[in-house]
């Protein structure tokens, strides 16, 4: 799977921004065949940041969601900002 096709879109809700500034960590909507081993990848590959950790969940209208915490040496405040998130 390419790391374009693995991610959707990025999440921009208060509690996602929220996230972003307490944890370190952005949340993607992502294929649903998509493993965390590909999240990861697609991640690092498209962004060149460095993850530590996804953890994923099913929404209740069918969407797969990612929440990629980045490795301490990386800022998801300074990728937002890059992203035009923030």
């Amino acid at each position: 799977m390419r790391p374009s096709e693995v991610i959707k879109k990025i999440v921009i809700t208060q509690d996602a921004v929220s996230l972003i500034e307490k944890e370190n960590k952005l949340t993607f909507i992502v294929d649903a065949r998509a493993t965390k081993g590909d999240i990861k990848r697609a991640v690092e590959e498209l962004y060149g940041v460095k993850v530590q950790e996804v953890n994923t969940l099913t929404t209740p209208r069918g969407e797969k969601k990612a929440y990629v915490k980045l490795a301490p040496d990386y800022k998801a405040a300074d990728l937002a900002v890059e992203l035009g998130i923030l």
